[in-house]
């Protein structure tokens, strides 16, 4: 039920892979041979006890970048079946542990995968990949000095242009929005590859919302999304498109994306707000969703974002949603993640859990012109 929703950047490997992506829509065949879709490779997800760890590693690697192009947890599971002769292994080769811990960040393990890339780097500490992951991870948390940190081993590893992207979406989420806009603009001008700069879009989109300023950062969006697709660009110019409440668009920007629970809510939040009655319909798939997972013993924390949306967005209930949001926040700590706690806090009357919260984004250093006006 995790649509990966983390930072673009977290693979260094995902560029390379980044013009693949899967798009899902209605096709309709003009002839009985037309093909109109070619499925996604079915990847065996049994290891031979004669494969390499070099073969199980490429095997997992195309498995995860096809959970993210379709937005299906089931290839992290083929993925993890690959590695299963080295997961959890302290001698596993360190390309191993590192898939080892996209795995678990994907599926909301933070915390294990956090330390298994620590380990990981005690032994290898010129793991470009690792620091990459790792970067990612401590953003997640809010931890901003360890990620600078960790940006500042990619430089010394050799990683410079991911070394500085790094970097400056830090301080953006820091507050430094003007330094951070200004060094994005000049990595965009150093590079001609579409897939980097269709990254450093997504990047320079990002900063400006976080900013303040909506039409350059909906200019950006726009332009990296016609440079190269991705899911995670799409997704993040929904929210802003949602936030702006320009539901017609936002149900466009959704109309490539995976069925994922993320944009199940989205789409059934726009229709509703639309006057659509068709959101019900999406309403209730949700709620089956909730309850498969409830069913098969899932952590709730792992999904606690997307249950915080469907109590406010579907619901109205933001006394559920500021419970769910708080649980959210216990697992990650993105800008949208402490927007939905503000936002739950100050619909429900909970003035005492929104000074907490204000306390809390204070003390972690981001500063984010979205959340201002919960932070008065």
């Amino acid at each position: 039920m995790n649509y990966f929703y983390a930072s673009i950047y977290a693979m260094l490997w995902f560029t390379f892979d980044h013009g693949a992506q899967a798009a899902t829509r209605e096709l309709r065949p003009a002839s009985d041979g037309q093909v109109v879709e070619s499925l996604a490779p079915r990847l065996n997800a049994v290891v031979a006890k004669t494969a390499t760890a070099q073969s199980a590693a490429n095997n997992a690697r195309q498995a995860i970048v096809l959970a993210r192009q379709t937005a299906d947890p089931r290839y992290l599971g083929r993925a993890q079946a690959m590695l299963s002769p080295w997961w959890d292994k302290p001698d596993a080769p360190v390309e191993v542990a590192v898939l080892q811990a996209t795995i678990m960040q994907s599926r909301h393990e933070f915390a294990p995968a956090t330390q298994l890339l620590e380990k990981t780097l005690a032994r290898d500490p010129n793991n470009a990949q690792a620091w990459l992951t790792l970067a990612t991870l401590h953003r997640l948390a809010a931890r901003y000095e360890l990620v600078l940190q960790a940006c500042e081993s990619l430089t010394r590893v050799g990683a410079a242009l991911y070394a500085q992207a790094c970097k400056l979406e830090t301080i953006s989420l820091m507050g430094k929005h003007s330094q951070a806009l200004s060094g994005l603009e000049a990595l965009f001008e150093q590079t001609k590859d579409p897939s980097i700069q269709a990254w450093l879009l997504s990047l320079q989109a990002e900063a400006y919302e976080r900013a303040g300023f909506d039409a350059k950062a909906l200019a950006a969006y726009r332009s990296s999304l016609q440079i190269n697709f991705d899911g995670y660009t799409a997704l993040a110019l929904t929210d802003m498109l949602l936030r702006k409440e320009d539901f017609n668009a936002a149900l466009v920007s959704l109309d490539k994306q995976p069925s994922s629970d993320a944009v199940l809510l989205r789409k059934a939040y726009a229709l509703k707000r639309l006057g659509d009655v068709r959101w019900k319909a999406l309403a209730v798939a949700a709620q089956e969703r909730f309850a498969a997972l409830d069913a098969r013993g899932d952590d709730p924390a792992t999904h606690a974002r997307e249950r915080a949306l469907a109590y406010a967005w579907l619901e109205d209930n933001m006394q559920a949603a500021l419970q769910s949001a708080l649980l959210n926040l216990q697992l990650q700590k993105e800008p949208l993640d402490w927007r939905i706690a503000l936002q739950a806090a100050h619909a429900a009357g909970q003035t005492q859990e929104l000074q907490k919260l204000r306390h809390a984004i204070a003390e972690a250093g981001l500063q984010d012109s979205r959340l201002l006006r919960w932070q008065k």
